[in-house]
């Protein structure tokens, strides 16, 4: 099982489930946890290979992983905890997971916060991931990680976004590394069905003026998704809850208290 930590609310019975993206951990949520725990239970996950959810469980990993065997994770997370039904709060590719959680088990997810959301890999994206397959076996993962990073997050201002993700990614291996890698092979038709189906859940996207790859497709999907809604942090990138935390932790939890 997934490592993870939970901080039980005295009275609320609502429940918050963060999710992290490739390469990150748990600890990027530490500027959220201290103002959700005082409105909601928390629960922080580490997904596999991840923070403290090491690969020294060979039965439970596989040599290959699949979007739904990662979400299949979260799962089982939430179901050893009893918890019926949560919000989830997700962060780059966590919101992948979020949604595909949501496609399959519809009647656990209460609402979704998409932040950093990404619905669809653009032109730049995809020549990104190719060069990436390309030099994937033959350059330390860690180079190209911190160039994707910079791609991702150029700005001054996502400098501490890119050092704490480029922190946290030095933990993998370089086999787990390709491992997640390789699910950039599924992720097309996915966000292209993400796109076509509005799942009507209650959808935030929280999204930074300056996270240029992914801020237009989610401008796009909130026009016709009628249970989305989509707030823009100015003078912010890819990372939004690093970048500018009060106003997502402002904005995320007005959200959640109106549900």
């Amino acid at each position: 099982m997934l490592s993870y930590t939970k901080h039980i609310h005295k009275t609320s019975t609502k429940w918050v489930t963060f999710v992290h993206g490739a390469g990150g951990s748990s600890t990027i949520w530490f500027r959220q946890v201290r103002e959700f725990k005082k409105h909601f239970n928390v629960l922080l996950l580490d997904l596999r290979g991840h923070g403290n959810s090491k690969v020294n469980l060979k039965d439970a990993f596989s040599d290959k992983y699949t979007f739904d065997f990662i979400t299949d994770d979260i799962l089982h997370v939430i179901d050893h905890e009893n918890i019926q039904k949560s919000h989830f709060v997700g962060i780059s590719l966590g919101t992948i997971l979020i949604r595909n959680l949501a496609e399959k088990y519809p009647n656990r997810v209460e609402s979704m916060i998409m932040g950093g959301a990404i619905m669809k890999l653009n032109l730049r994206s995809q020549v990104l991931i190719r060069l990436g397959v390309i030099f994937k076996s033959v350059v330390p993962y860690i180079w190209l990680y911190k160039f994707f990073a910079f791609i991702i997050m150029p700005n001054k201002n996502h400098k501490e976004s890119r050092s704490l993700f480029v922190r946290e990614a030095k933990k993998l291996y370089q086999k787990e590394f390709i491992k997640w890698f390789k699910l950039t092979s599924e992720i097309n038709p996915l966000l292209r069905f993400f796109r076509m189906v509005d799942i009507k859940i209650p959808t935030l996207y929280v999204m930074g003026r300056e996270d240029y790859l992914f801020l237009p497709s989610i401008q796009k999907i909130v026009k016709s998704h009628e249970s989305s809604e989509l707030f823009i942090v100015e003078e912010c990138g890819h990372v939004v809850n690093v970048e500018q935390p009060q106003i997502f932790n402002d904005k995320v939890i007005g959200y959640l208290n109106k549900i």
